[in-house]
């Protein structure tokens, strides 16, 4: 659907951008399925020209999916770990060999038609990107939680904050923007909006969102690259994060904090595993604690937000956790144990130790 980076919206697709760089750095052989305008150290293999999203030929995506897959299934003896970012399209294709594949889950998963779903799929491997977002499905098969993480370069910290509040993400009603518009009026604060709208929402935003753009105070900017969010973060005095939906993970909360940028959330989903309470932000449940609790989130030292963010946020603790995981589906050996082998009389045939390929 989007490049690989992306060059607007689109969280999963930078996510996947991030390990596999990460894991490129780290000594790894990768190869990347993805569109051809994608830009990676790793080994492309373009199963489109360009992002589907930005294609206006292309009306049906899912034919599109089939023929990456395809590709997929006749190199996957290439591959030591095959690493799947694509919902469960894949499943009934690479079931016979589901001990090398993992899954990572990026969207919501308490749909009751997923729990037949993952029931009938038990062998397959899957990664959740926060212990909430598995909740609904407690008896899938769960290699790890892995938590997403960001270049340390990407987003650099600002020592002082500007004078309007940010909203980062997509106009729908899950997002709840109209209440962070409402959070910032009562207040007397700027908000600036740097926001996607899918077709899905556009009556959404034209019916609900644009009425509120006209009382003043609120500048709608819309999608923005990463160049710009860091200026946009970073200058702003703290990223509103109103949900009302069990967000799997909410990247644009780590991003906030990699520009020292404080977060008020409400406690939905991820959210009390990413915001620390009194350090990195707040957490609030309703309109009245979310009005009181913005000046104390203003306030808080941005600094100790961004070294929250190299503490736990970083692309290289991603995807050390990824290849963690790796290694206990293949079992291949870490590098001191490889080193134990080596040292060991009658040490064991090292010819499992082929560098990963996600």
């Amino acid at each position: 659907m989007e490049s690989v980076p992306p060059r607007l919206y689109g969280g999963t697709e930078r996510i996947v951008s991030y390990l596999t760089e990460e894991l490129v750095g780290l000594g790894h052989e990768v190869t990347l399925f993805a569109s051809g305008d994608s830009i990676t150290a790793a080994d492309l293999v373009p199963c489109v020209p360009r992002a589907l999203r930005l294609d206006p030929s292309v009306r049906d995506t899912i034919p599109y999916y089939m023929l990456m897959l395809d590709r997929v299934r006749q190199r996957a003896d290439d591959f030591d770990v095959l690493h799947f970012h694509i919902d469960q399209f894949h499943f009934p294709l690479f079931r016979s060999i589901a001990s090398r594949t993992v899954t990572t889950l990026h969207g919501r998963q308490d749909l009751p038609d997923l729990i037949p779903l993952y029931l009938g799929f038990a062998d397959m491997p899957l990664v959740s990107i926060s212990d909430a977002q598995r909740r609904p499905i407690p008896n899938a098969n769960f290699a790890g939680t892995v938590y997403h993480g960001l270049p340390a370069r990407l987003h650099h910290g600002s020592s002082e904050s500007g004078r309007y509040l940010a909203f980062l993400g997509r106009i729908s009603p899950e997002k709840r923007p109209d209440r962070a518009i409402s959070i910032a009026r009562a207040l007397g604060i700027p908000l600036k909006m740097a926001a996607k709208v899918d077709r899905v929402d556009e009556v959404y935003f034209r019916t609900e969102i644009e009425p509120l753009l006209e009382g003043g105070g609120v500048e709608f900017i819309g999608e923005i690259n990463d160049r710009e969010k860091t200026q946009f973060l970073g200058d702003a005095q703290a990223l509103l994060f109103p949900i009302e939906w069990p967000e799997p993970f909410g990247l644009s909360m780590i991003e906030a904090m990699a520009c020292g940028t404080p977060v008020l959330a409400f406690r939905c989903g991820s959210v009390q595993e990413i915001v620390e309470d009194g350090v990195t932000g707040a957490i609030v449940e309703t309109m009245e604690e979310a009005i009181a609790a913005l000046p104390r989130v203003i306030a808080l030292d941005r600094k100790k937000v961004r070294q929250c963010f190299e503490q736990r946020f970083s692309a290289t603790r991603m995807a050390k956790d990824y290849v963690g995981i790796y290694r206990s589906l293949v079992k291949i050996p870490s590098p001191r144990e490889r080193q134990e082998i080596e040292l060991a009389p009658n040490g064991k045939d090292l010819n499992i130790l082929r560098p990963l390929v996600a």
